[in-house]
């Protein structure tokens, strides 16, 4: 859950995973959307579908029981080089190195080498870091009457894991890629930068402007929104719930003389997106539905108290918790104000009509 994401933004949802699913056989025997749901929020969500293969490749394949070592953590669906190694290392004490963004910031600073993104310098950066790591504790020795109490009632050290994971917090939290906090860190002394270091030129994000539609409807005393379920085969997020898309281009006459109940900045992977969220004019205005380009059958009414229960896209979540239609959580830290209200949001024209079908 941590990779590419905010510690604050993790906790409450690593707990309430832990929670749904305590053991691996639960894990595997959930549904598809059902473990979505739970990781829905936390972005990058091939993350959530790999570890639930993995659960079911553990169960079906190796009677449940999960590897150990590095080597047999790599044959598992969606584990590569860093995931084994931390698991193995911080789990089971293997002597083997992590190395994330974090961990290779570190090392090109205290070498005082440059950034290299080739293969060669990928190469150079697992040998520094390999070099670094302790080796594995050997088996305590038995206990015997002989021994002192204290060192009896020691507790086993893990130094591999206790060492990669102190190399990522001092990654994460000294010496951060910008304004390092060198004078507080601990190989300060040995470090060839001093908190510089050559980097190659990052990609700028890319920018692109979306539209959708927020149809809200009462049945009795229970309010419910249309979402659009994404294709299975789409590249990005198949699979989740979003706003029905509406058409910047097609539909461009439609929208000029609309004015956005939301704006709002979501940014996915390489890509600034720049949604502008439309809502109908009231009861009879249908001209919105009609020019989502979306097959009726992947259109959904949902209980807006279900919300939490179904994959949400993270721009989707976004926007209902912003607009006070989905509950929101509170995390442990700060987000950041990223819409930009064109006007003081207007109230949200709810639909009455429980038996339209016109989309």
């Amino acid at each position: 859950m941590l990779q590419q994401t905010r510690v604050a933004a993790v906790v409450e949802h690593y707990q309430n995973f832990l929670i749904k699913f305590p053991t691996l056989v639960s894990l595997a025997l959930a549904a598809d959307d059902e473990v979505l749901a739970a990781w829905s929020g936390l972005g990058y969500y091939r993350r959530a579908r790999m570890l639930h293969k993995a659960a079911q490749f553990i169960v079906a394949e190796l009677g449940g029981v999960l590897p150990t070592s590095s080597v047999e953590l790599r044959t598992l669906p969606g584990v590569g080089e860093y995931t084994s190694a931390a698991i193995a290392s911080i789990a089971f004490g293997e002597s083997v190195a992590v190395v994330d963004g974090n961990v290779e910031r570190v090392l090109l600073r205290l070498t005082g080498r440059s950034e290299e993104p080739t293969a060669a310098g990928r190469a150079f950066l697992r040998r520094v870091a390999q070099e670094l790591v302790p080796p594995a504790a050997r088996p305590a020795p038995a206990r015997t009457p002989d021994r002192n109490l204290a060192e009896r009632n020691l507790p086993a050290r893990n130094l591999p894991g206790e060492h990669n994971q102190a190399m990522m917090e001092l990654g994460a939290t000294i010496c951060l890629p910008r304004s390092p906090l060198c004078l507080q860190c601990p190989v300060h002394g040995l470090c060839k930068t001093r908190g510089e270091h050559g980097t190659s030129p990052r990609a700028k994000l890319r920018s692109r402007e979306v539209a959708f539609l927020l149809s809200v409807r009462k049945r009795g005393i229970t309010t419910q929104v249309l979402l659009s379920k994404r294709p299975e085969e789409a590249s990005l997020m198949p699979g989740m719930y979003e706003l029905p898309p509406l058409p910047l281009d097609a539909g461009g006459d439609e929208l000029s003389h609309r004015e956005p109940l939301l704006r709002v900045r979501h940014a996915i992977t390489s890509t600034n997106y720049y949604a502008r969220v439309y809502a109908p004019m009231g009861p009879m205005d249908k001209a919105l539905r009609r020019a989502v380009p979306v097959a009726k059958a992947d259109l959904n009414w949902v209980n807006t108290s279900a919300l939490g229960q179904i994959p949400l896209t993270g721009l989707a979540r976004k926007v209902l918790q912003r607009l006070d239609i989905m509950a929101v959580k509170p995390l442990r830290g700060p987000e950041p104000e990223v819409e930009s209200p064109t006007r003081p949001v207007r109230d949200i024209v709810v639909d009455l009509d429980e038996d339209h079908d016109s989309f």
